[in-house]
């Protein structure tokens, strides 16, 4: 049995049909944005950039929790810092990053991105 998915309809154009977005693309479109910026070394529980690229994983939702009302978005992130980054200025960007992804790619509109230091890694790339 397939699992159910929770959609949000963006978008209902009289007589062409709904546009709905599935509440996990909401959640990938910010664990990507968030991983984007530098400074993040990952997201908390979840495997690097690095690994992703080399095997092709699409699974960027482990520490991102969103929550969707209506056409609004609350989002809470896990990151895991580079040891040597200014953490207030690195959240700050992700914040900004984030908003701008899901605004931009869905129409939904981000009420807030609360971020939450995992951890520190202190491996050079």
């Amino acid at each position: 049995m397939a699992e159910k998915r929770t959609t949000y309809k963006i978008q209902d154009i009289e007589g062409i049909g709904e546009v709905q977005i599935a509440d996990e693309v909401v959640t990938i479109i910010a664990g990507l944005a968030a991983t984007e910026v530098d400074g993040v070394a990952s997201m908390a529980g979840n495997i690097t950039n690095e690994l992703v690229g080399k095997l092709g994983m699409k699974n960027l939702s482990k520490g991102v929790k969103v929550d969707v009302t209506e056409n609004h978005v609350s989002v809470d992130l896990s990151l895991n810092i580079r040891y040597g980054f200014n953490i207030p200025s690195v959240s700050e960007q992700v914040q900004e990053k984030v908003s701008a992804a899901i605004e931009n790619m869905t129409g939904l509109t981000v009420l807030d991105v609360n971020i939450r230091i995992a951890g520190v890694n202190m491996e050079e790339n």
